[in-house]
């Protein structure tokens, strides 16, 4: 594993997302947390935090295929249709090569919407899915991470942050939940999913 992996939050005009990033990951020194453009952020790979069908032709994606090119999508569409589901899930990430750099897609939906979503668990498998391929790519040391679910998904940004932050212990740390009973694993789910109140 690479432990050397670095990580940056990056959110756009966002200051509640940022301020429970900082809640969450403020004691990791290979996190840094950025308020700007993702494109601006020294990375080897910057993540598109789409849908299982690989349209990239709204919100961040738009921007990516727009800055790093459309053959982005085409590529990942291509790679999606050979999959046997013909969709890449959430909890799944595949990684596209540029020319001006990585992108690491990573499905935090279906398709666009916002139903079901702030419920859900999509950030913390989008987030474990996006650690997973840039530890197993030998290109990627670093990763530029936006907010997950919180745009189109409309997830409460403590949510995403607590859900992000627990992917990245399981991941990074090897802090993997235990469930010896099903009760174990409804309260790790209902504790994920709950805005703080």
């Amino acid at each position: 594993m690479k432990q050397e992996m670095e990580i940056s939050l990056v959110h756009f005009n966002s200051p509640e997302l940022g301020a429970n990033w900082d809640l969450f990951f403020k004691n990791e020194q290979g996190v840094n947390i950025v308020e700007g453009d993702i494109f601006n952020v020294k990375a080897d790979a910057v993540v598109s935090p789409g849908n299982s069908f690989g349209f990239m032709d709204g919100g961040l994606d738009l921007l990516i295929s727009k800055k790093m090119g459309w053959e982005i999508q085409t590529e990942l569409m291509k790679k999606i249709d050979s999959l046997d589901l013909g969709e890449l899930l959430v909890g799944q990430a595949m990684s596209i090569e540029t020319e001006v750099g990585m992108v690491i897609c990573a499905p935090t939906m279906r398709v666009p919407t916002s139903e079901g979503i702030p419920s859900s668990l999509n950030a913390y498998l989008a987030m474990k899915a996006i650690l997973i391929e840039g530890i197993k790519n030998e290109k990627i040391n670093s990763i530029a991470i936006p907010g997950l679910c919180t745009g189109t998904g409309r997830m409460p940004p403590y949510v995403a942050a607590k859900q992000m932050k627990a992917a990245y212990d399981e991941i990074i740390y090897g802090k993997k939940p235990e469930f010896p009973l099903y009760m174990d694993a409804v309260k790790f789910h209902n504790n994920l999913t709950r805005d703080k109140k």
